[in-house]
This record gives structure tokens, sequence and C-alpha cells, in this order.
């Protein structure tokens, strides 16, 4: 009996477990701020996203008085909406571009039900919530700043 050796490249690609539409759908939802649905995809230059975040996290607190009155906080909404974005459009993906993209010499280990759907009505309903929060935080800001809310209290 002779055993057959399996070549490095497809050592390789076997011993990587297959990345999952509802992983991805989730850390996009609640961490893409972070970048972290970047990371669990191996996406190059992920490491910019997470370091702007935290950059700009860090000028809110440590400068600000205030950490929700300054625009370096305002910069966090950016990654953060992306990623509910993300989160959508990767969970309703069709299963084989998928694997195509992220799984690929994997075969087709993808198989979609309903909680990636799921995940996408979540990050749809959280994402608007959160951008419209953003988008009156920013005009709230403007605002102010200009002077046009002078006298009135809020």
């Amino acid at each position: 009996m002779t055993q057959v050796q399996a070549s490095p490249s497809l050592s390789a690609v076997s011993a990587r477990r297959p990345r999952g539409k509802l992983a991805v759908g989730l850390l996009a939802c609640l961490f893409g701020w972070l970048g972290a649905h970047w990371w669990y995809l191996g996406r190059r230059h992920a490491w910019l996203v997470t370091t702007l975040s935290l950059a700009c996290l860090f000028c809110a607190f440590r400068f600000y008085p205030v950490w929700y009155d300054n625009p370096a906080f305002f910069l966090v909404f950016v990654p953060m909406i992306d990623g509910f974005i993300e989160s959508a459009v990767f969970s309703l993906m069709p299963d084989e571009k998928f694997d195509r993209l992220y799984n690929d010499g994997l075969g087709r280990p993808t198989s979609t039900g309903w909680g990636p759907v799921l995940v996408a009505i979540l990050a749809c309903l959280v994402g608007s919530v959160v951008s419209m929060f953003a988008i009156a935080m920013v005009v709230v800001y403007v605002w102010v700043a200009m002077g046009w809310l002078d006298g009135l209290v809020l």
C-alpha cells in the first residue's frame, strides 16, 4: 500500500476553514467600524480601517471634553455605515459568488439559510437608524458652529 502525499498548496488550502456569510455579515454589522470583517476575509489594508477608527476615537476621548462633539467622532461614522452596507451585501450575495471569491478551492461549503437574510435585515434597520443619527448630529454640529441655533434651547 502506498501513501499519496498532498502537494503543499493543496494541504494549505484544505487546512483553512471556509468563511461563512453569516459570520462576515455579523462582523460587518457589529464591528464594521473597526474593519473586523476585512480581517476575517483577509483583505489587504484592513489595518488602515482599524487604525483610522482607533485614532479618531482616541482623539475624541483625549482632546475634547464632550467626546461626541468633535469632528474626529464623526469620522468613525464613515466605516460604521460602510460596515452596515457591506453586511447587507455579503449576506445577500449568491453562494456561488461568495465561495468563488472567499472560499476558492474549497468546493461549495456555503449553504444559505435564514441566518444571512436576518443579518441583512438587521444591518438595514440598524444602519438606517445610525445613518440618520449621524446626519442629524452633523447638521446640529454645523448649525451650532455657524450660530444658527443661538438662543434656541435644544
